[in-house]
């Protein structure tokens, strides 16, 4: 009798055992088929509209980038984890830098810090290429985001300064205005992976801590020649990024905003038929970002950010003090809201007195790529913008141009809220006006809003890649691309 009940037992498990396999390679089928889909469905978007070749000018700034792995430059140092993950504004000394990486490790937020300490940054820099592993690439938000727009089959002018070297990997369809000079500054991306553990903190993403001390980037070397040739350029577009080199930088004679004043009035002076695009990064001191705000981003049209750096000009927008740290993985909703509160407050023409109306925020994420614009403005083909976004945000990533599904996954639901402020509704009513249902084969849900600013609103979920190669210059390489079709 109880021989019997054993067997039965046994029996009973054995067959819950199989029904579970067999439920679970049933879901990862259709999770599968489901991401074939998206992708089928994103690259017949991104082909939808053809390239037509522009002239960009792109400022400021190149560098020489040192990929290298995060722990390993870590162990180089004999650093140990720390008993408490610290922010620091900057890095003077060995412990800090252990602080620090750890504060935005356990979070899996990217920032970029300035090392006071020079023979400590060299000392990093050696570190950093120790072993096999490191790769070296050209840096700079300008750089980066030039590289893509040349290998887009734009005509590009960049303003930047840098060593031969660095010169020698530019496109030729890369005009650089800038004297070069000995050696390129280096900036070293300490990258880690999703799941990666050092002591007791733990890694919820794939990110990187960018390390630099830059004294050329920071004080915009070479940026009246540059602004020169823009008027005889005559781009379509004009793109700023860089000025992050200026955080908390070592500046006493107030050189550093005697410099955006400088830009800010090139840019008032720019016709209004050349758009400007400002690209977010990493900011800590509130001052800086304030005289960013109203010197460059008020005479810009567009801006484009990261979930990270999206709250944190909101915050300063709002008069609230800068966000270190955000939610890594944030809500398609939390995000729309937080878009519209941003467009709210800098594309209202009648508080511009002489500004440029914000008219359009590209937002990238890990899980979705957002792109509002209003509709009235010269940006056009948001749907096919979105989803190249999305598309080279994993090409970049896992290095290929070709998409591999087997290397990819999606971790943006099938359905999102249009707000969380609403009401919530019920998530399986499809005729709800407050939720969005993605539909596979045409995965970019795109719609018109009305209210105080009229937009135009497009979302495309992101393959994300799992076997990556790298993450710095990520964003500058999805900003880029998605403007190639914008303008």
């Amino acid at each position: 009798m109880f021989s019997g009940s054993v067997k039965i037992g046994a029996s009973l498990s054995f067959l819950v055992l199989i029904v579970a396999y067999l439920y679970k390679r049933h879901a990862d089928e259709i999770l599968q088929e489901r991401l074939r889909d998206v992708l089928s469905g994103l690259l017949r978007a991104e082909k939808k509209i053809s390239l037509e070749s522009k002239r960009v000018a792109v400022g400021f700034g190149a560098c020489e980038d040192i990929f290298t792995n995060g722990l390993n430059l870590l162990h180089h140092l004999n650093l140990t984890s720390p008993q408490e993950a610290v922010h620091q504004d900057l890095v003077n000394t060995p412990e800090e830098l252990a602080q620090l990486f750890a504060f935005f490790f356990e979070s899996g937020a990217a920032a970029e810090r300035y090392v006071a300490n020079a023979s400590l940054f060299e000392e990093i820099v050696k570190a950093g290429m120790k072993g096999e592993g490191y790769q070296w690439a050209i840096g700079g938000n300008a750089a980066v985001i030039a590289r893509r727009l040349a290998m887009e089959g734009f005509d590009v002018l960049l303003g930047a300064r840098m060593g031969q070297n660095a010169l020698d990997t530019i496109s030729d369809s890369v005009k650089v205005i800038g004297n070069s000079i000995p050696r390129s500054d280096i900036h070293l991306i300490m990258e880690y992976k999703t799941n990666d553990q050092w002591g007791k903190f733990t890694s919820p993403r794939a990110n990187r801590l960018v390390l630099h001390n830059d004294k050329v980037n920071p004080f915009l070397d070479g940026m009246e020649e540059f602004l020169d040739k823009v008027l005889t350029f005559k781009p379509s577009l004009l793109v700023i990024g860089g000025l992050q080199m200026m955080d908390n930088f070592p500046d006493d004679k107030g050189v550093r905003f005697e410099r955006l004043e400088k830009l800010s009035q090139f840019l008032q002076k720019l016709p209004r038929s050349t758009l400007i695009h400002f690209e977010m990064a990493s900011f800590t001191e509130f001052s800086l970002l304030t005289e960013i705000i109203h010197k460059v981003i008020y005479y810009c049209d567009s801006l484009g950010a990261n979930e990270q750096e999206l709250p944190n000009i909101l915050q300063v927008v709002q008069g609230k003090n800068v966000t270190l740290v955000s939610d890594q993985r944030p809500r398609v909703a939390t995000v729309l809201d937080q878009i519209r509160k941003l467009y709210a407050a800098l594309g209202d023409t009648s508080q511009m007195n002489g500004r440029r109306p914000l008219t359009r925020i590209h937002i990238h994420t890990l899980a979705f790529q957002a792109i509002l614009t209003h509709p009235d403005s010269a940006w056009k083909n948001s749907m096919s913008a979105t989803a190249k976004a999305a598309l080279t945000a994993h090409r970049h990533t896992c290095g290929d141009h070709d998409i591999d599904a087997a290397k990819a996954r999606l971790i943006m639901d099938g359905s999102f809220a249009l707000s969380s402020q609403e009401p919530k509704e019920d998530i399986n009513d499809s005729s709800t006006k407050n939720r969005i249902y993605v539909n596979n084969q045409r995965p970019v849900s795109c719609w018109e809003e009305s209210g105080l600013l009229p937009a135009h609103v497009c979302v495309a979920p992101v393959l994300v890649c799992t076997q990556i190669l790298k993450t710095a210059g990520g964003g500058d390489n999805i900003s880029g691309a998605g403007l190639v079709l914008q303008i």
